[in-house]
């Protein structure tokens, strides 16, 4: 079988430079309208995407008012849009620290039945300052503790996901008898960080339970990753490190045991597309005319743990000296040594790294005609650096429709890209082997 590549439209709901809410052909809706979100889902269902994918947020903006917020929580979004979609994936974002494992076993399974299997879950450990508080904790928890925990509830979410499965569903009218018993079991997971009996109250859906998704790229999340992990969605600001990233996380994957084909890799991508390459330079200068670097520079600071960059000159070469040690950052290790990375070798001053990190937050951006962007997409995938991408376009509906209707066409006609959906579900879209039937549990002490 020819190898195919996979396409996600990762859903920011005015687009993904931080200025797009401000741009005067962005999508006129409040970021509080299910018809915005309704509409950029149908565009990219009708383009044969795999799926959408909604990030999360677990605290308000520390932006000064300057930047759009109020984004709908992700579980609840999905499954209003389950109803108006048909085939396209629906996958959110939820986060191990702050959810308790039953709840979240629950809602995901709610929504594999609702959309009939289209759902999956991206895996996520929540650093975000200040995050805690709002649960009730007074500090936030450390790098290596927050993947502990995810550890320890992942075999708890994923154990009740197995403690009902589809097949004790009989709903026997005849017999009388609307579930088998013998075949639901209880967990008793009892680990350092959750505990929970079970079984689940959900029986399993379509899939079983839904995709496994992450997005860690430190030593803890790829280790992490090549255990759970169906599709890893990973950010890199070019091709060379990407490359050194699948090739790593494919033989992590192998050493598990795993095939290499049970994961697949989709890094971000944020082109701005123009008939010629002026036109799509001039989308990129018309947001980032609107950005302001006191935005800039409080999303740095959050990128970094808190670390307070204002006293850096807006316009000289940053050095080394600038940034905290990325090791000792307890927020997203591998997007803050990334974007440390990044100036250091281009040498650029603090006002250009700003710029370039509004378009997509360390993601790789970059303009040209459907032509050359069709071009790049095609490289990364031929070349060992990616089996597909999450789509970020920097404004809707303009630029997604643009994907769609001029590269899409390309994609397919190098014959890389599904003339249609071959499946009915977010696996199938993969082309991941099914869930094998559980096993029965043993009760652990």
């Amino acid at each position: 079988m020819t190898r195919k590549l996979h396409l996600n439209l990762f859903l920011m709901p005015r687009g993904h430079h931080e200025s797009a809410w401000l741009h005067p052909r962005s999508a006129p809706e409040a970021l509080t309208d299910l018809a915005l979100y309704t509409r950029a889902a149908r565009i990219a269902e009708e383009a044969r995407f795999d799926a959408i994918f909604l990030a999360d947020a677990l605290v308000a903006p520390a932006s000064g008012g300057l930047v759009a917020s109020g984004v709908l929580e992700p579980i609840t979004l999905l499954s209003a849009l389950a109803a108006v979609t048909d085939r396209i994936g629906l996958i959110g974002t939820a986060s191990t620290t702050y959810s308790l494992p039953y709840t979240l076993a629950r809602q995901f399974a709610t929504l594999d039945h609702l959309s009939n299997g289209r759902a999956g879950w991206n895996i996520v450990t929540s650093w975000a300052p200040l995050a805690g508080q709002n649960y009730g904790y007074d500090a936030e928890p450390g790098h290596g503790e927050r993947y502990a925990m995810a550890a320890d509830f992942m075999q708890a979410v994923d154990a009740l996901w197995r403690s009902w499965p589809a097949e004790a569903l009989l709903d026997d009218r005849a017999s009388g008898r609307y579930s088998d018993e013998a075949l639901i079991h209880p967990v008793h997971h009892r680990g350092p960080f959750h505990r929970t009996r079970g079984p689940l109250n959900v029986p399993a859906g379509p899939q079983g339970r839904p995709v496994y998704i992450q997005a860690g790229q430190s030593e803890d999340g790829r280790a992490f990753a090549a255990e759970w992990a169906e599709a890893i969605f990973t950010a890199h600001l070019s091709k060379e490190p990407a490359q050194v990233f699948y090739a790593d996380l494919k033989a992590r994957v192998t050493a598990q045991g795993r095939r290499a084909q049970d994961v697949v890799i989709l890094p971000g991508i944020s082109p701005a597309i123009g008939s010629t390459q002026a036109e799509a330079d001039r989308v990129f200068e018309e947001l980032d005319d609107l950005t302001s670097p006191q935005l800039g520079l409080t999303r740095l600071t959050a990128r970094f743990g808190g670390h307070d960059f204002t006293s850096v000159p807006l316009d000289r070469p940053l050095t080394a000296g600038d940034f905290p040690d990325p090791a000792t950052v307890e927020a997203s290790k591998s997007r803050a040594m990334g974007i440390a990375t990044l100036a250091l070798n281009d040498g650029l001053t603090m006002r250009e790294l700003l710029r370039k990190l509004a378009g997509a937050r360390g993601h790789f951006t970059f303009a040209g005609t459907p032509e050359r962007v069709a071009d790049v997409i095609e490289d990364w995938f031929t070349s060992g650096a990616a089996d597909g991408f999450n789509v970020m376009p920097p404004v809707i509906y303009e630029q997604l429709e643009l994907f769609t209707a001029e590269v899409v066409p390309i994609l397919r006609k190098r014959g890389i890209f599904r003339e249609d959906y071959e499946g009915r579900t977010l696996r199938e879209h993969y082309g991941l082997a099914p869930v094998r039937a559980p096993e029965p549990l043993a009760e652990s002490a």
